[in-house]
């Protein structure tokens, strides 16, 4: 019998899974540089190198923490060294249900704030949460993937920090370098992204900042573990060193990157765009009537979760984009059939959206 040969992947700008998003060629050939030692004056001056401008991506004066991990395994960074006894855990998808459970595997207790697939969490139900239960820390998440709502982030840690000692500990994972995160300014005590979202870069890397609130808590508990100690990781940051051995070419990768996001604008340029692509697909839904999940003001700039007309299946969808060389998400857990998600992030451009858009047209008529 003969093998059935794999299918060629989509050509780049077509890939828009909500992550992990294209990578652009550029940043795929700088991987190809000769290995350096993790201990080297070479890496010591490419860390140094990414120090200012990860910090105007991240909008802090703080250190920005980089590691070899999934974002997931800054999220448990963000628990093991910012939860004391009891966190509140804003949940709305299945990202912030893992954040959730994140807490409870490290030992803490949880106390969950639930709304509805699709909606989000407001100031005052909030406000309502901390003044019934007591808790050291909030865990919630930005821009939800599996959902496509983003929340008021600001309005939320404003809440928080009306209640004593109450850590606020955010998941940018799909917002951050495609919609505005202000970190000092929101005064947010702990912010992870993962590099295969908005940053456009393979999966592999994580990047955090931590507050000065968050560092002394942190040095107050005990059980921080080693590879996420909060500690350990800022100081080996601050002197320009990794706390272990990390993976080489996707750090080169991450300059090669922030080189080009520099070139368009900064943050406020990625941002820019990454609005005209969700402007984009609003127009496009109002359009067409295929309605999102999010109301208008909570959705994403980065993911689009739209319903599926009824009659009709995500799959059908996703696998009609699929034969013509395209690649959406369809809907995440319990939203897998009535829902798709378009990855409008990272390198991605309106002019390419819009092809999409117009293939998706038949598909959903």
């Amino acid at each position: 019998m003969t093998a059935r040969a794999a299918p060629s992947p989509p050509a780049f700008g077509r890939f828009f899974l909500p992550g992990p998003t294209d990578v652009h060629p550029e940043v795929l050939a700088a991987m190809q540089r000769p290995m350096i030692g993790h201990r080297s004056g070479a890496m010591e001056q490419l860390l140094a190198g990414l120090e200012a401008p990860l910090g105007r991506l991240f909008r802090t004066s703080r250190p920005v923490m980089v590691g070899t991990t999934s974002a997931t395994g800054f999220m448990e960074m963000a628990v093991r060294n910012g939860v004391q006894h009891r966190a509140l855990s804003v949940v709305n998808g299945s990202f912030s249900e893992r954040f959730a459970n994140l807490v409870r595997a490290c030992g803490k207790e949880c106390v969950r704030l639930d709304v509805p697939l699709g909606c989000a969490v407001e100031p005052d139900m909030l406000r309502d949460a901390l003044r019934r239960t007591p808790v050291d820390a909030v865990t919630l998440v930005h821009s939800e993937t599996s959902t496509g709502v983003l929340q008021d982030v600001a309005a939320l840690a404003a809440v928080v920090r009306e209640f004593d000692d109450v850590l606020v500990l955010v998941d940018a994972v799909t917002s951050l370098a495609g919609s505005p995160v202000e970190t000092d300014d929101w005064r947010l005590d702990f912010v992870l992204t993962g590099s295969q979202k908005a940053l456009a870069l393979p999966p592999g890397l994580a990047l955090a900042a931590a507050s000065e609130r968050m560092l002394e808590r942190a040095r107050t508990l005990p059980a921080r573990g080693l590879y996420f100690d909060l500690v350990s990781f800022l100081e080996a940051t601050t002197k320009h060193q990794p706390t272990n051995t990390p993976a080489i070419p996707l750090f080169f990768a991450l300059e090669k990157q922030l080189a080009r996001i520099e070139r368009e604008g900064g943050a406020e340029g990625r941002w820019q765009r990454h609005d005209a692509m969700r402007r984009r697909v609003e127009a496009w839904s109002e359009k067409r009537g295929v309605p999102y999940l999010p109301r208008e003001g909570r959705r994403s700039w980065t993911v689009s979760c739209l319903k599926v007309p009824e009659g009709k299946s995500s799959k059908t969808i996703v696998g009609g984009l699929k034969e013509a060389g395209w690649t959406i998400g369809s809907g995440y857990g319990p939203l897998k059939e009535t829902t798709i998600r378009i990855g409008h992030m990272g390198d991605h451009t309106v002019g390419a959206l819009e092809e999409l858009l117009a293939l998706l047209d038949g598909l959903v008529a």
